[in-house]
C-alpha cells in the first residue's frame, strides 16, 4: 500500500487542532467582547508537543509497519490531541502532565514496534502477565494512594507520579483470555472445562476490584470476559448469561451495597438531590444542554461547573463547547475506529491475534460507552476514563499499548482473507453491531438533552451558567413608572455586578444571585432582563454562536411609584404585613410593600432560616383568613401576575387579591387584571407594552358597588374604608379602601394586612396613600 495514502488524515487533524488552539487563545476576547484582555497561550505547548509526537510516530510507523491499517493511528492521534487541548483549556497544570504522559505513551508504542516476537511472548507468558497484574492490583490494598487523598486508593504514588494497576489489568486480561482460548477452543468441546481456569483467574481479578470499590473497572472486566468468550466460542448464551449476571449484581447491589445503591439511585433519579449526590450528573446534563446544537465555542463554555470535567466528564466538556455537532463528529470517529479495529480482527493471520484484536476492540468500545453513557445518563456513573481523551496517565498509556497491538496485527494481516466458514464471523459482526448501536443510542440521547430538553434544563434555578453569563453580559435595569432605578447592573465585562438601589423592594422585585438563584421579577421576567426575549431571534442566535452568550439585557419598567413606596415602607418598617395600592381602572400596582424584608445586596444563609420569613412576599405569597364581615361580603377574583403567587386555599386570601376586590368597588364593580410589569425597552421598537396576564372580572353590579361604597363611606374622609380586626390566634388587621365612583382623579384601591391588631396604623397608611396619590 502507498505510504502517502496513510497520511491524508494528518493535515486534517493538524488543521482542526490548530484552529481549536487559535480559538482557545482568542476566547477571553470573545467572552469579554473586548480586545483588552489577557489571552491564553499555554495550551500551544500541548499542541506543538502533539504535533511533534504525531510527526515522529508517523515516521517510525512508516518505517517499521508500512502495511498497517491507514486509519487507526490518525484517529487515535486526533482523539489524544483533542483531549489534550481540552485538558489544557480546563486545567493547565493537568494539561502539562498529560503532555508528558502522551510523550511517554507514544515513546512506549514506538519502542514496542521493535519487538518482533511480541505476540509469541504474550501468548507464551500469559499466566505470568496476568498474575503480575493481579499482584500489582492487590498491592494497592496495602500501598495504594489517591491523588485527592480520599477513598478508594487505586494508585501507586511514585514521588507525585500516580500509576493505576487496574488500567493495565484490563489489557492483561484481554491478552490472557485471547491466548488461553486460542489454544483450548479447537481441542475442547465441553464448555465448562474449557472456561474453568478463566473463571478462576477472572474471578480473582473481579474480587480484587470489588474489594477496592473500583466498580467501573469491575463492570468492564465482566463485559470483557463475556465478549471475548463469545468471540472465541460463538455461543450466544454467554452474552445472555453476562446480561443476567450484571442485572443480578445491580439488583442485589442496590439492596445490600450502599455504594451501588447510591450510584443506581443517582442514575434513576438525580433530581431528588440536585445539590448533593445528583449534582454531578445534573450539571453534566446542563453542560450538554448549554452546548446546544453548535456549542458555546472553545474556551467560552463553563465546563468546570461539572466536577472532574477533565477526566470522568471530559465528554461533557467537549459537548458544551462544541455542541451536538462536535459530539456527533466524535462519536462517528469512534465508530470508524471500532469498525476498523474489528476488520483487523477478521483479517488477522491466526486465531490468537484474531481473538486478541476483537478483545482490544471490545475493551476500547465498552469503556468508551460506559463513560459516555454515564455522562448522558444512559448508564450509571462508573468513574472510568474515555480512552485516548480523558486525563489519566495510566489510561493513556494502556490505550496506546492496545493501539500498538492493533497496529502490529493489521500490518501482519495485510492481504489476509477473512476466516473460513467453519470459523464463523457472526460473533465479530454481532459484537461490532452492539458497540455501534451503543454509539448511535448515545448520539440520539445527546441530541435529546442538547436540543429537546435543553431549553428547560437551562432555566432551572440551580444552573450556575446563567449567573456566570451575568458577569460578562449586562443585565437589563429595572425602573419604576417614572424611570427611577430600582435594580441596576454596574461594572465592566467580566465583573458585572447587580446592585439593588431600593433594598426594601427585595422581597417583591427580587434578586439574581450566583449562589441562591433568582426570585421575584428578576426571576419571572428573566428572559427580557437577560436579553433572550424581546431581541430579534437572529441577534440572540448570532450572540450565542459568536460569544456563547446572550445579547445585552433589556430594561424593564414597572408600575410602582418609588415616592409612594418609600412612604409606605417607612411606616411599615417595624411591623409585619403587606400593603397593595392599585389603579382601580387600569390594574397598575402603584405600591407593593412586604415586611419584614431584606437587603438583596447582603444576601447570606442566615436569611433562609429567619423566623420572620423576610424572603416571603406577603402581598402575593401570604395567605390570610378573612374576618366574617369581609368573608360574607366579597369573593376574591382569580389573580394572574408576573410574580410568585401562593396557591388558592378556601377561606384564605392574599393582600393582592383583596386589593383587586377593593378595585372592583371603586371601578363600578369591575376588577381589572393586575399589572406590575408595564413595558420593556427593545432595541428595534423602543418601549413595548407588556400586556396583563389575566382578564377583567365583574364582581358586582354598578349599583351594588355604589351601594357598598355608600355604606362604608363617611363624611370625614373623601374615600370609603372597610376595617376589620381579629383578636384571636391570628391577631390580624385588614383594611380595604378606595376612591368613590365620582372621583375626579385617578381611581385608587387599597388593601392593607397587618399581622397584629393595629387599626390605627392601618388607617394612618390608608390616609397617607389616598390623600397623596395622583
Amino acid at each position: 500500500m502507498d505510504i502517502s495514502s496513510k497520511k491524508h488524515l494528518f493535515p486534517f487533524s493538524t488543521l482542526f487542532l490548530g484552529l481549536y488552539s487559535l480559538i482557545l487563545s482568542l476566547s477571553p476576547a470573545l467572552r469579554a467582547r473586548s480586545w483588552d484582555v489577557d489571552y491564553l497561550y499555554a495550551h500551544w505547548l500541548g499542541f506543538f508537543t502533539w504535533l511533534f509526537l504525531n510527526w515522529l510516530a508517523e515516521k517510525h510507523l512508516d518505517a517499521k509497519i508500512p502495511d498497517r491499517d491507514p486509519y487507526l493511528f490518525p484517529l487515535a492521534s486526533l482523539f489524544s490531541g483533542w483531549g489534550l487541548l481540552t485538558i489544557w483549556r480546563l486545567l493547565p497544570n493537568f494539561g502539562l502532565r498529560q503532555s508528558l504522559w502522551l510523550a511517554l505513551s507514544v515513546t512506549v508504542m514506538l519502542l514496542g514496534l521493535r519487538w518482533r516476537k511480541i505476540f509469541i511472548t504474550l501468548r507464551r507468558y500469559k499466566y505470568i502477565l496476568l498474575s503480575s497484574g493481579l499482584l500489582l492490583t492487590a498491592l494497592t490494598l496495602i500501598f495504594g494512594a489517591n491523588p485527592l487523598d480520599i477513598e478508594p486508593r487505586l494508585w501507586f504514588n511514585f514521588g507525585g507520579i500516580y500509576l493505576q494497576p487496574s488500567e493495565l489489568l484490563k489489557l492483561l486480561l484481554v491478552i490472557y483470555l485471547s491466548a488461553y482460548l486460542a489454544d483450548r477452543v479447537p481441542i475442547r468441546n465441553k464448555f465448562f472445562p474449557l472456561i474453568f481456569p478463566t473463571l478462576f483467574l477472572g474471578g480473582i481479578a473481579l474480587l480484587l476490584l470489588v474489594v477496592q470499590r473500583d466498580l467501573g473497572t469491575a463492570s468492564i472486566l465482566v463485559m470483557l470476559y463475556a465478549s471475548i468468550l463469545y468471540i472465541a466460542t460463538g455461543r450466544k448464551r454467554v452474552l445472555l448469561g453476562n446480561a443476567i449476571i450484571l442485572l443480578a449484581i445491580g439488583f442485589f447491589g442496590y439492596h445490600f451495597s450502599q455504594t451501588i445503591h447510591t450510584r443506581l439511585a443517582i442514575w434513576l433519579s438525580p433530581w431528588d438531590d440536585p445539590s448533593g449526590f445528583g449534582y454531578q450528573i445534573i450539571q453534566s446534563l446542563m453542560a450538554i444542554a448549554n452546548g446546544g446544537l453548535w456549542g458555546r465555542g472553545a474556551g467560552i463554555g463553563s465546563p468546570l461547573f461539572v466536577p472532574v470535567a477533565h477526566s470522568d466528564f471530559i465528554f461533557t466538556a467537549i459537548a458544551e463547547e462544541t455542541g451536538l455537532a462536535g459530539t456527533l463528529g466524535l462519536l462517528t470517529l469512534f465508530g470508524i475506529f471500532l469498525s476498523r479495529s474489528m476488520i483487523i480482527a477478521l483479517r488477522a493471520p491466526n486465531r490468537f491475534q484474531r481473538i486478541l484484536a476483537s478483545g482490544l476492540t471490545a475493551y476500547l468500545g465498552i469503556q468508551s460507552l460506559l463513560i459516555i453513557g454515564g455522562n448522558l445518563r444512559l448508564l450509571p456513573l462508573t468513574g472510568v476514563t474515555l480512552p485516548f481523551i480523558s486525563y489519566g496517565g495510566s489510561s493513556l498509556l494502556t490505550s496506546y499499548l492496545a493501539l500498538l497491538l492493533l497496529l502490529k496485527i493489521s500490518n501482519e494481516s495485510e492481504g489476509s482473507t477473512p476466516p473460513p466458514f467453519l470459523w464463523s464471523t457472526r460473533p465479530y459482526h454481532l459484537l461490532t453491531a452492539i458497540l455501534l448501536i451503543g454509539l448511535i443510542t448515545s448520539a440520539l440521547l445527546n441530541g435529546w438533552w442538547a436540543v429537546v430538553r435543553g431549553p428547560d434544563l437551562l432555566t432551572r434555578s440551580d444552573n450556575p451558567r446563567r449567573a456566570q453569563a451575568d458577569f460578562y453580559v449586562p443585565r437589563g435595569n429595572i425602573l419604576d413608572r417614572n424611570n427611577a432605578e430600582i435594580n441596576i447592573t454596574t461594572g465592566e465585562s467580566g465583573n458585572y455586578l447587580r446592585e439593588y438601589l431600593y433594598p426594601e423592594l427585595s422581597s417583591v422585585v427580587g434578586y439574581t444571585n450566583s449562589v441562591y438563584g433568582q426570585a421575584g421579577i428578576e426571576s419571572s421576567l428573566d428572559g427580557y432582563l437577560r436579553g433572550l426575549d424581546g431581541n430579534p431571534a437572529t441577534l440572540v442566535w448570532w450572540n450565542n454562536l459568536l460569544y456563547g452568550q446572550p445579547p445585552n439585557g433589556l430594561n424593564l419598567r414597572l408600575s410602582l411609584d418609588i415616592g409612594l413606596q418609600e412612604d409606605v415602607d417607612e411606616r411599615l418598617s417595624k411591623h409585619k404585613g403587606a400593603v397593595v395600592l392599585v389603579n382601580a381602572e387600569s390594574g397598575e400596582i402603584l405600591v407593593m410593600a412586604s415586611h419584614p424584608t431584606f437587603d438583596a445586596n447582603e444576601f447570606d444563609d442566615s436569611l433562609l432560616n429567619e423566623e420572620d420569613s423576610p424572603l416571603l412576599n406577603r402581598a402575593t405569597q401570604g395567605r390570610y383568613p378573612l374576618h366574617q364581615t369581609l368573608d360574607t361580603l366579597f369573593d376574591a377574583p382569580p389573580v394572574q401576575i408576573r410574580l410568585p403567587f401562593a396557591e388558592s386555599e378556601e377561606g384564605f386570601v392574599s393582600p393582592l387579591e383583596m386589593a383587586m376586590v377593593a378595585a372592583a368597588l371603586s371601578n363600578e364593580g369591575i376588577s381589572p387584571a393586575p399589572r406590575l410589569a408595564l413595558a420593556v425597552d427593545t432595541s428595534q421598537s423602543g418601549w413595548v407594552i407588556l400586556p396583563a396576564l389575566g382578564e377583567t372580572a365583574s364582581l358586582f353590579s354598578a349599583a351594588d358597588a355604589e351601594q357598598l361604597i355608600a355604606t362604608f363611606s363617611s363624611d370625614e374622609e373623601a374615600y370609603w374604608q372597610i376595617l376589620s380586626t381579629q383578636e384571636d390566634e391570628e391577631n390580624l388587621t385588614w383594611l380595604l379602601a378606595g376612591t368613590p365612583a365620582n372621583w375626579s382623579g385617578t381611581p385608587l384601591a387599597l388593601a392593607i394586612l397587618l399581622e397584629e391588631n393595629n387599626p390605627v396604623l392601618a388607617e394612618e397608611i390608608a390616609q397617607a396613600l389616598l390623600s397623596s396619590a395622583p
